[in-house]
């Protein structure tokens, strides 16, 4: 009886061990081995994923890192394959753009008058004291010999009516674009309605190179005071039509939001981007009862309100031309040498407007000359509509008529050549930047002419020579260009 006792004993002693066992694994049992290896498995699936999650995102890290300065390393690097992937223009800018690998431009705060309201608009315009009155060449010459092509917009100037123009007089009549019968003609109803602008803010988009952009805070004052003008041809009119909504007033004028459309017909040039320069410097003969006016680029949203502009850039300190200084570059040998490397013009074509310039006696800029620099950066440009600001435009534009569409390397030379007779402000590029929204263009814009590598190939390729523009470096200059040499650029900046 005893020994069936402990068998009772014995056997509920058993069972609750196993029971204990199959319960718990971990402390071994019948299924404790295999229990245990599974959970251990997981365990280590576990580890090794937060692992691989941790090395993924390290690996990522430092790819990001690696782009970002590899990025800033092209911009300053000498070689042109690498420093083209600097170019603002280029798909490889714009996907490090989109992906927040580009750094912001340099903003400052711009010193603006905090109310538009309390601003207070000159009773009198700027007195016309050097250039007293300025009239305009309105017809081309015809040849005798029957070989004159027809008239072009900005005339067949010759080389010594060039020199001559820049020789300040108190009368001055000088080439100034709007040849008759040389294109961007506007519509009737566009002329009379320009011509009630005293205060101009003055945008453009050709080839369908741009969207339109709204302007913000605009004041009420602002509104009524200025007119928002945006000159378009007929690519980039139909463009808009197709793309943004576009509404028509009872006079029958088109309305992009605030902007009020200036299509112009029957464009001067084969290169758009030479088009785009006949709105931008040649405002004062495009709206001629304007006193005052503001050209912004086509990719620009303005984000400060005009008449704080005109206060602060021109009124304030008696200004009456006011451009920014250019983000890299202040010798004009230095920015052609971009533009070269850039592939924005034929370089040959670059390198006859600059012996050109230098055969005249255009030296690279140093901190010894009175301007701040000779390079703006032309996006934007802010000007009270005086004589003498009026013929600095012309000229200027003669020189993007003569010699090649990038505007950059002839401002500097025309302020050179007038001898200090042309006051401007050039302000600081941080606030240049802190005017606008920078939007990138459409599309990537190129002409056939900017991969010509010599002149040659240009004599044996004549479809790629334009037929109406820079004419001026196809003509024979008078001065002997052998001899001259271009200065030395040693690239001490970042891309331009």
């Amino acid at each position: 009886m005893e020994n069936d006792v402990h068998r009772s004993v014995s056997s509920r002693a058993a069972r609750r061990n196993q029971h204990q066992q199959t319960k718990d694994p971990e402390e071994g049992g019948l299924y404790g081995g295999k229990l245990s290896q599974e959970y251990s498995m997981k365990i280590l699936w576990r580890r090794g994923f937060i692992r691989l999650i941790l090395t993924g995102g390290i690996i990522w890290m430092l790819l990001i890192l690696t782009v970002l300065l590899f990025h800033i390393w092209s911009c300053q690097s000498s070689l042109a394959f690498f420093a083209a992937l600097c170019n603002k223009d280029s798909k490889v800018y714009g996907m490090l753009n989109t992906m927040g690998l580009v750094a912001p431009p340099h903003r400052c705060a711009i010193p603006v008058a905090d109310d538009p309201n309390s601003v207070v608009i000159p009773e009198k315009r700027t007195p016309d004291k050097v250039v007293q009155r300025l009239s305009y060449i309105m017809e081309d010459k015809i040849a005798t010999n029957g070989n004159q092509s027809s008239p072009l917009f900005g005339g067949h100037q010759t080389w010594k009516e060039r020199d001559e123009s820049f020789k300040i007089k108190p009368d001055m009549k000088v080439h100034c674009g709007f040849i008759q019968g040389g294109g961007e003609d506007m519509a009737q109803k566009d002329i009379e309605y320009v011509k009630k602008c005293r205060f101009v803010l003055a945008t453009g988009i050709f080839d369908a190179y741009d969207t339109p952009h709204q302007p913000s805070n605009i004041s009420k004052r602002s509104e009524s005071l200025f007119c928002f003008l945006m000159v378009v041809d007929e690519v980039s009119l139909q463009f808009i039509k197709d793309n943004v909504t576009v509404r028509e007033d009872n006079d029958g004028g088109q309305w992009v939001g605030i902007w009020r459309l200036i299509p112009l017909k029957h464009q001067p040039y084969d290169e758009p981007r030479r088009n785009g320069k006949v709105p931008k410097i040649l405002t004062h003969r495009l709206f001629p009862q304007a006193e005052y006016s503001i050209w912004i680029d086509g990719k620009m949203e303005l984000t400060v309100d005009p008449l704080l502009l005109l206060e602060r850039y021109l009124w304030r300190g008696k200004n009456t031309f006011a451009i920014a200084q250019h983000k890299h570059h202040r010798n004009v040998y230095e920015e052609a040498d971009s533009n070269k490397r850039r592939k924005r013009y034929a370089r040959p074509l670059i390198d006859l407007q600059m012996k050109i310039y230098r055969y005249e006696g255009m030296q690279p800029w140093d901190e010894h000359k009175n301007t701040l620099s000779d390079v703006p950066e032309g996006a934007i440009i802010i000007r009270e509509h005086t004589a003498l600001n009026n013929l600095f435009s012309c000229l200027w534009f003669n020189e993007v008529h003569l010699f090649t569409p990038r505007d950059q390397l002839s401002f500097g030379y025309v302020v050179y050549r007038l001898r200090g007779a042309f006051n401007f402000f050039m302000f600081p590029n941080c606030e240049y930047n802190s005017i606008f929204v920078l939007h990138p263009h459409n599309r990537e814009h190129s002409s056939k002419v900017e991969w010509a590598k010599t002149i040659s190939e240009l004599k044996k390729h004549p479809e790629l020579i334009e037929s109406k523009g820079g004419l001026g470096l196809w003509t024979p200059y008078p001065g002997n260009l052998d001899l001259v040499v271009l200065p030395p650029v040693a690239r001490t900046s970042k891309a331009g």
